[in-house]
């Protein structure tokens, strides 16, 4: 019987101390920390880098300089010397319109320039041969008084001939339809045969060497803009280029509607790959600022304060910033404090991990998060 019990006993020891033992190595598995091993995806690094803030544009581009080119004459076309998308210079021929009529104008005018000038020439000549038989007293006061009224009155029909002469020599010039300035035929409405009439639209021709740029800001937006401010745009059909103008007029009221003041953009444009119609988004740099940077995506601002996870001595910490300059563009954020160069920062869904977790990144993107013990 006291074998028995002695047996009992030692088994019930050994347990025991089976089970003393066991206890510290679960302790010290419980306690030992799980490395995270996260993607090159889910972190970034805090860079040194300039910002551009300041209000938002959008509007369609359109050829700062544009002239529709209307007939100045009637009469029949009767040639049309151009297409639309032709480059052309400065007084380069378009069009002729029939000078038929215009021409006897002309003619009969600068027959009366002709008559006037002889007319002019002898009453001058009369008032000369006045004078000197004046002075021999020959003639009386009177006559001369009598001559000096003829020239006046010959030099006065002389000048009404020269303007009659130049209003003909206009007309005349203006059958044929010239371009105003280097740019490119964007429209054509007439044809040879059509008969046109004084102000009717005949061509339009832009100069796409400035482009410009229609937008609006906000009212209480517009002291962040100022004449000269440059501009950066983002163009539909070029995708991954950036353009850069700059305001060049302000209205001077602000729309009772919307409460936003228009804006004018002027956008160089000197290799002419830019066109008319093409929308446009931009932002107004009124502020530029070089400072510490990383994403908008890396900062969590849902607290009283801003604050990053931060990937430290191998471990994640959560560390308050504070914010300067926004920079839409790019998406990215200046950081004042709480941070410094080349820190690096965790992105997305990464950003759920609890401080003090250590955490490994993985050499390729594309491998998925996964604790390891």
């Amino acid at each position: 019987m006291a074998r028995s019990t002695s047996t009992t006993f030692a088994v019930l020891l050994t347990g025991a101390l089976a089970a003393c033992g066991s206890k510290p190595a679960a302790d010290a598995a419980s306690a030992a920390p799980i490395t995270v091993t996260i993607g090159s995806e889910n972190v970034t690094t805090v860079t040194d880098a300039t910002l551009n803030s300041g209000p938002s544009l959008s509007g369609t581009l359109a050829a700062e300089k544009t002239a529709s080119i209307r007939a100045e004459v009637g009469g029949p076309v009767i040639a049309v010397l151009v297409e639309p998308g032709v480059h052309v210079s400065k007084g380069t021929p378009l069009a002729r319109i029939d000078e038929s009529a215009i021409r006897e104008s002309w003619l009969s005018a600068k027959s009366g320039v002709t008559q006037a000038t002889l007319a002019a020439e002898n009453a001058a000549r009369d008032q000369q041969r006045a004078e000197r038989l004046l002075a021999a007293g020959a003639i009386a006061e009177n006559a001369l008084e009598g001559a000096r009224r003829g020239n006046l009155g010959a030099q006065a029909q002389l000048e009404d001939a020269k303007s009659r002469f130049a209003q003909a020599q206009k007309m005349l010039d203006n059958t044929v339809v010239k371009a105003p300035y280097d740019g490119i035929v964007s429209d054509k409405t007439v044809n040879a045969g059509d008969i046109v009439a004084p102000g009717a639209p005949m061509f339009t021709v832009v100069d796409p060497s400035t482009m410009r740029l229609e937008g609006a800001v906000p009212a209480d937006q517009l002291g962040l803009v100022r004449m000269g401010a440059p501009v950066t745009f983002a163009i539909t059909g070029y995708p991954g280029k950036s353009f850069t103008g700059a305001i060049t007029n302000v209205y001077p009221s602000a729309d009772p509607q919307t409460r936003q003041v228009r804006v004018y953009v002027r956008i160089p444009n000197a290799s002419q790959g830019l066109v008319g119609g093409l929308y446009a988004t931009g932002r107004v740099a009124s502020t530029v600022r070089q400072g510490l940077t990383a994403p908008l995506t890396a900062v969590d601002q849902r607290g009283v304060s801003a604050s990053v996870v931060r990937l430290k001595g191998g471990k994640t910490e959560r560390v308050t910033v504070t914010i300067g300059v926004r920079d839409e563009s790019t998406e990215r954020v200046e950081l004042t404090s709480g941070v410094a160069l080349g820190d690096t920062l965790l992105i997305g869904a990464a950003q759920g991990i609890t401080p003090g977790t250590p955490v490994k990144v993985a050499a390729s993107a594309d491998k998925p998060a996964a604790p390891k013990n």
